[in-house]
């Protein structure tokens, strides 16, 4: 790839109409954040460089700024063009500490760290906590997940995958720990669900 060819990939790429586009991705992780479990439809298009997902570069356009520290995980850090192209469009910093993560981008969901290695906030500050956006392969298709909490009339069901050995502990751990914990948001294709640390599971 010629210098002039990677320059243009970190240029382009971003959202064609960037305020109504944003506006809409937003409404869709609020949407899937207060029911989670809910597959919800990304409508705005993203062309970000490989390996980083159409979906987690629309999210990222959206949620991102200069005071949200971005982890990536190995495959994305390896792509000089990814971190380019975030820094271009959306002024966040790299991290490579994950607990100092406002976000972390994770493009293989089977080998992501514990969750445990992300920042999971303080007592008086939950807040300041990593939000995961975890590429996956399917949303409907693996072990499938029985939610229970807010935005849940009853239950509902996830099957996210491919998922690490003992994700199920990692998700039961996160949640005994509320208000602390990360939230997860899965972006498979176009679409996206939310498993904030409110949720409690079963299975997987």
């Amino acid at each position: 790839m010629t210098a002039h060819a990677a320059m243009t990939d970190v240029l382009s790429g971003g959202f064609a109409r960037p305020v109504f586009d944003s506006q809409a991705v937003f409404r869709a992780v609020m949407a899937a954040m207060a029911s989670p479990g809910k597959v919800v439809e990304l409508t705005a298009e993203t062309a970000p460089p490989p390996p980083l997902s159409r979906a987690a570069g629309a999210l990222a356009l959206t949620l991102f700024d200069h005071e949200t520290p971005v982890w990536l995980d190995r495959d994305l850090a390896a792509a000089q063009a990814v971190s380019d192209w975030l820094r271009f469009h959306t002024g966040a910093p790299i991290t490579q500490v994950p607990d100092e993560a406002a976000f972390a981008l994770v493009s293989d969901s089977a080998r992501m760290p514990a969750l445990s290695a992300f920042g999971q906030g303080t007592a008086d500050y939950p807040d300041r906590s990593t939000t995961l956006i975890v590429a996956v392969e399917t949303l409907t298709d693996q072990s499938l997940i029985t939610l229970r909490g807010p935005g849940i009339a009853t239950t509902a069901t996830l099957a996210p995958g491919p998922l690490p050995v003992g994700f199920a502990d990692q998700l039961r751990a996160n949640h005994a720990q509320f208000p602390r914990g990360v939230d997860l948001v899965f972006v498979c294709r176009d679409t996206l669900a939310a498993l904030p640390r409110s949720t409690r599971t079963e299975g997987a």
